[in-house]
């Protein structure tokens, strides 16, 4: 019997995979495009004529756009800054030697936030939020506040849902600082605990170096993910009350599934995929300097 050539052997391995991509990832991607050049309302699909730019002007002249693409990087620099601060603590308490048997109960239950879907996520804090019956009121109460209006409150809301994410996203941090800690050679860090005392020199001068690529990492995944985020916000807020958690990506859904029009919402959306790619290489740039130095 012949054996099958490489080429063959080749597609058979990565075939499946690349159309993958293309079904899920490059097909979508050249569809949004297209639709964005174009007058494509969903109430009347049988005259989709080329636009040209015209999509483009009005969404980069609309100041509700704009206003939705602020309160997204608002709630973007609120949550970025804590997940990280909050996971690197976690990482370098896990990192410390001893109670093998708690860090690893401690590691396995990092995963539970990460695992569970975003709408889940949402429903829970509706509930934990609720201003009568929730978890949140009721340990307040505890210590002598009164119940607060989380979801039908403006800036509450807001600071509900940044609070969310952060307690869900955070495991996701500290287990990617744990793991480039996992990389520091143990025979340094003893000679640096030898040389000092003082544990900020030797998270500055020889852990950190190592946690460089997973800081980037992390910048990248999580302002791609937040940039998008939509599922935990429209579960549990709805992009309320008013307008005051509607992030970029509520705003795109309605547009273009609520305002029907697909031409517009897809040029929103190739703006915000633009400003993602411009935010990543700004992060591969300036931190690999940093590593570099």
């Amino acid at each position: 019997m012949d054996r099958p050539s490489p080429r063959l052997t080749i597609f058979a391995f990565l075939g499946p995979a690349v159309l993958t991509l293309l079904a899920i990832g490059i097909v979508p991607l050249g569809f949004a495009l297209y639709t964005s050049f174009h007058r494509y309302q969903l109430t009347n699909l049988k005259k989709t004529p080329f636009i040209g730019f015209e999509n483009y002007v009005t969404v980069l002249t609309d100041m509700v756009f704009w206003q939705a693409m602020g309160r997204t990087m608002t709630f973007l620099v609120m949550v970025l800054p804590l997940q990280i601060l909050l996971g690197l603590l976690i990482a370098l308490l896990l990192h410390q030697p001893g109670l093998s048997l708690l860090k690893t109960l401690c590691r396995l239950s990092l995963v539970i936030p990460m695992a569970t879907t975003y709408a889940v996520v949402g429903l829970l804090g509706q509930v934990m939020f609720n201003i009568k019956y929730g978890v949140v009121n009721q340990m307040l109460g505890w210590i002598g506040f009164n119940p607060i209006n989380w979801i039908g409150d403006p800036t509450n809301a807001f600071i509900a849902i940044a609070f969310w994410d952060v307690w869900q996203w955070t495991p996701f941090c500290a287990l990617v600082f744990l793991a480039g800690l996992s990389t520091v050679p143990a025979e340094i860090e003893e000679a640096a605990k030898l040389d000092t005392n003082r544990w900020w020199d030797i998270v500055r001068h020889i852990q950190l170096p190592f946690l460089i690529p997973g800081l980037t990492a992390i910048l990248i995944l999580r302002t791609a993910d937040t940039l998008k985020l939509f599922d935990m916000v429209f579960t549990m807020t709805r992009g309320g009350p008013g307008s005051s958690t509607e992030l970029i990506s509520l705003m795109i859904q309605r547009v273009g599934f609520r305002g029907f029009d697909q031409g517009l919402a897809s040029a929103q959306a190739v703006i915000l995929l633009i400003i993602t790619i411009i935010l990543a290489q700004l992060y591969i740039r300036y931190f690999y300097r940093e590593a570099d130095r």
